[in-house]
């Protein structure tokens, strides 16, 4: 079973490089964030020509995450992380398929930090802390995936130096990341490849992707039930290149069948 996750940057603006990308690489499961459309003009059409059934939860001109499945049921289980029912973020939506329970997440950016977007982003983190223990706890299979905006480790962002004041390097943020992982997650790329130079994300300015001038922030974390059946590991690096593409690139991981 392959499972990715794909920050598209606008769903309808970018649909031709999505539709390519789910063409060439075929995953079974997708995770999309940054939609930036509202729910009725999400392209559930052309989605489902590309043989893929989606739920969705879209925000007009910012956020929205969807989850798209091939061959498979899809059920949502719910399309908000809970703990504030005053937020309106359109920044999660969880589902079952195939006996996997799928978050996908759009964690804040936080910027400028310090301030009330990097308090906002310090929030939803313990609120995703709650949530993510609450589905441990249930021992079941269960994936959390999507652009976490942390890169965790000096290893995960070229030129560490020139970031140690952004919201997504800032201590208190991979101090957060870090607390979330102990709980008892894996880091699917860090499992496969614990020490190799990895980026998911590539500014449009400066030639940051024919630089390899990068950051990791698409994460994948793994419940222990779902880290013993990670085979494969890896980022469709050459998609950031591609005509009028995302800046980030598309994660995926492979599991083997449940024994």
């Amino acid at each position: 079973m392959k499972i990715a996750t794909y920050n598209v940057n606008g769903v309808n603006g970018r649909l031709p490089v999505l539709l390519r990308w789910l063409k060439e690489t075929s995953p079974d499961v997708a995770c999309l964030q940054e939609l930036k459309a509202p729910q009725e003009n999400f392209p559930e059409q052309a989605i489902l020509d590309a043989g893929y059934k989606a739920i969705w939860h879209g925000q007009k001109s910012w956020n929205g995450v969807a989850i798209l499945a091939k061959d498979r049921e899809i059920t949502e289980v719910c399309r908000a992380l809970p703990g504030d029912p005053e937020d309106e973020h359109s920044r999660y939506i969880e589902a079952l398929v195939d006996g996997i329970t799928i978050g996908c997440l759009y964690l804040p950016n936080g910027n400028p930090a310090p301030g009330p977007k990097f308090d906002y982003k310090l929030g939803w983190f313990e609120r995703l802390k709650i949530h993510a223990a609450g589905l441990l706890a249930a021992d079941k299979p269960v994936i959390l995936t999507g652009d976490y905006n942390v890169m965790p480790t000096e290893l995960d962002v070229y030129k560490p130096e020139r970031w140690v004041n952004d919201a997504l390097f800032r201590p208190e943020t991979r101090e957060a990341f870090k607390t979330l992982v102990e709980q008892g997650w894996t880091d699917a790329i860090r499992k496969i490849y614990p020490t190799e130079v990895i980026y998911t994300f590539f500014d449009y300015f400066r030639d940051a992707y024919g630089r390899n001038a990068g950051l990791r922030i698409d994460h994948f974390l793994l419940s222990p039930h779902l880290e013993k059946r990670l085979v494969a590991a890896g980022v469709n690096r050459d998609v950031r290149g591609w005509e009028k593409t995302s800046d980030h690139a598309p994660v995926w991981i492979e599991l083997k069948d449940a024994e």
